[in-house]
């Protein structure tokens, strides 16, 4: 994506259901469990770096034994540092007790990480700032097990301040307002409730004290009913897990499939991942294996290794983020690779209107590296088109056609190049502004001598957000190339309203397309357009989420998807580019086509799936035009 849209979280868990001895009898190690939640949480890097965390829970340890173990790091590199604390932990005492190094008893008493459930995490914030005290997992910690609790999620919260605001009422004195502390300390508080009635309810029962009880309070604590009541008034996209301390553990989905999760089980081990083939590769497993967890539903996994799937939340419109099959999650998902093609294939009859038909004059290509799975379904839809072309071609000539025209005719083929190439090691350090965008423009390099004077130029990329790249680097360096004129595609449609479930995408001015419809609303005297929307998105602060419209849609209603991608092709060029440069976008209902499954397209519709959503974008657009730089949500 020549526009870095920053990633989401990823979360991964593993519950080893069988002992310590068995994995190392089977596996050669009793450390199996830290070693593939490492492969799960590396193979997910791709959804932040700006911290990881691990925790572990062991099983079976005496009172005054360490049973839970967390290292978080925000380094440059944070899962190859955690894990590097982690190696360099082990191996002191390999170094100290070398006799020990395969007596799992005693490892499992001494040495740290080593465990039943592990919870990792990889994250990008989008809320709060990047200090250590913001990475997951968070622990909220007792000296009673099963009110120990870990929790560490892919998520963003539209309410936080209402979720804040309820912990007060109760009571509470949170120590921060961001919405996973909210979160934590809402399962918490309903947690600690369960507790104290469990006690009273056993007390009465079986006439025990507080030592007795725990064991029976740890079987029967009710992690559907607490999961039932924590998320009760949450409003936004998550899949959230939480690690007990006595064992127990949950990953719950919010109830319009937003955020992604997967899980697969054997005997052996239960595992959850943001990706499905992320699982697939570690555990060495079929697609068919690894199943999504049910919007509303949570994954709950008891200390005894009983494992349910249970509904929480009732159900909404199944919502699913598309980013993460056009951008976020990894391409070597079957679905979301064939899905990529299709958004390449999909958009082709727009790109030939663009060029009047003109295959053999234009030269298809892509802004590198995320680009080119739609690029290869383009590909194809140009190749089909051509094969129509020879096949009428051939069978109007018949027996007309000598053998070296069919020949001829057969030959030709799209012109496919790879043009732009991303220099991935060069760095913008220099702070002055002049100084930076000469740097920008050489982000990307460009092969010459393919390109003609009469040549189109057919770039596709994953989306256009800013249009900061392109305008600074990506179309400088392809008009060197001297072509007539320059078409950018978008796989995916105009990025028009700001995402407030798990993407960085929070304020309105940020977006080309917002951008431009305001520069066609002044060329056409309807500016007044904005100060109406705004004083509607003022008269519906004091409403309830459930009652609140999206009052934003109006600013793009007078003009037409065409329109917009004409306005933002002339800001996107400079005075000094000499190709003609045209925009076009993926429309909604291609997207739609594309991947059926994952109908999320808040961003480019303003369709928000919960109530919460049209409370953001008319708070966006408030601190849009009173010039606030505050996040919306």
């Amino acid at each position: 994506m020549s526009d870095s849209i920053k990633h989401e979280c990823g979360i991964a868990m593993v519950r080893l259901l069988k002992p310590l001895q068995f994995y190392k009898d089977k596996y050669g190690s009793a450390f199996y469990g830290l070693n593939k939640m490492y492969l799960l949480m590396e193979k997910q890097h791709n959804r932040g770096q700006d911290g990881a965390g691990l925790a572990s829970i062991k099983f079976n340890v005496d009172p005054g034994t360490r049973y839970i173990s967390r290292v978080r790091s925000n380094e440059s590199q944070p899962i190859q540092d955690i894990f590097a604390q982690i190696n360099g932990r082990l191996n002191e005492l390999n170094e100290t007790f070398p006799d020990k190094i395969n007596d799992v008893e005693w490892q499992n008493n001494n040495a740290p990480y080593l465990g039943n459930l592990f919870l990792g995490h990889v994250r990008y914030g989008t809320f709060g700032k990047n200090s250590i005290e913001s990475v997951h997992p968070f622990l909220r910690q007792s000296n009673w097990m099963h009110k120990s609790l870990l929790v560490a999620g892919n998520f963003n919260m539209t309410n936080s301040k209402r979720l804040f605001n309820d912990l007060v009422e109760i009571g509470q004195h949170p120590k921060e307002m961001t919405d996973t502390v909210t979160v934590m300390e809402k399962i918490g508080h309903f947690i600690d409730d369960e507790v104290a009635k469990l006690y009273v309810k056993i007390k009465e029962e079986k006439g025990v004290g507080k030592k007795e009880a725990s064991p029976l309070i740890e079987k029967r604590i009710n992690l559907k009913k607490i999961l039932k009541k924590s998320a009760k008034n949450w409003d936004g996209g998550y899949a959230m897990a939480g690690l007990l301390g006595h064992g127990d553990a949950f990953v719950l989905r919010d109830p319009a499939g937003i955020r992604p999760a997967f899980y697969y089980k054997d005997d052996e081990v239960v595992v959850v991942a943001s990706e499905r083939p992320v699982i697939q590769t570690v555990f060495n497993v079929a697609i068919d294996d690894v199943h999504e967890i049910e919007r509303g539903h949570a994954l709950i996994i008891k200390r005894n290794g009983k494992v349910t799937i249970d509904k929480i939340k009732e159900e909404l419109p199944q919502k699913s983020c598309s980013f993460e099959r056009i951008y976020f999650s990894r391409g070597s998902d079957a679905d979301i690779y064939t899905e990529r093609k299709n958004l390449g294939k999909f958009v082709f009859p727009q790109i030939l209107e663009k060029i009047n038909n003109d295959i053999k004059n234009t030269v298809f290509s892509f802004i590198p590296n995320t680009a080119e799975t739609s690029f290869y379904g383009m590909r194809e839809a140009a190749e089909d088109f051509l094969n129509q072309q020879k096949a009428e071609i051939i069978l109007k000539g018949q027996r007309s056609l000598s053998v070296e025209k069919v020949k001829e005719i057969l030959s030709e083929r799209p012109r496919i190049e790879k043009l732009a190439i991303k220099d991935a090691k060069l760095r913008t350090f220099i702070a002055d502004d002049s100084s930076r965008d000469d740097l920008v423009a050489h982000l990307y390099d460009v092969t010459y001598g393919i390109v003609q004077p009469s040549d189109n130029l057919v770039i596709i990329d994953d989306s256009i957000v800013r249009g900061t790249t392109l305008k600074k680097s990506i179309i400088k360096i392809l008009d060197r190339l001297n072509p007539k004129k320059i078409i950018i595609v978008s796989s995916a449609p105009q990025i028009r309203y700001p995402d407030c479930y798990g993407i960085d995408m929070a304020k309105l001015g940020d977006f080309i397309a917002f951008r431009a419809t305001l520069e066609l609303l002044k060329d056409t005297n309807q500016y007044h357009i904005v100060k109406e929307v705004y004083t509607n998105c003022k008269n519906q602060k004091h409403l309830q989420d459930t009652e609140i419209q999206n009052s934003v849609t109006a600013i793009y209603a007078p003009f037409t998807d065409t329109q917009i991608s004409d306005k933002i092709a002339t800001m996107l060029k400079t005075e000094t580019i000499n190709a003609e440069v045209e925009i076009l976008y993926q429309t909604v209902e291609n997207l739609h086509k594309a991947c059926p499954n994952h109908l999320g397209d808040w961003y480019f519709t303003g369709d928000y799936p919960t109530p919460g959503g049209n409370r953001v974008v008319n708070d966006a657009f408030i601190n849009f035009y009173e010039g606030s730089d505050a996040r919306a949500y």
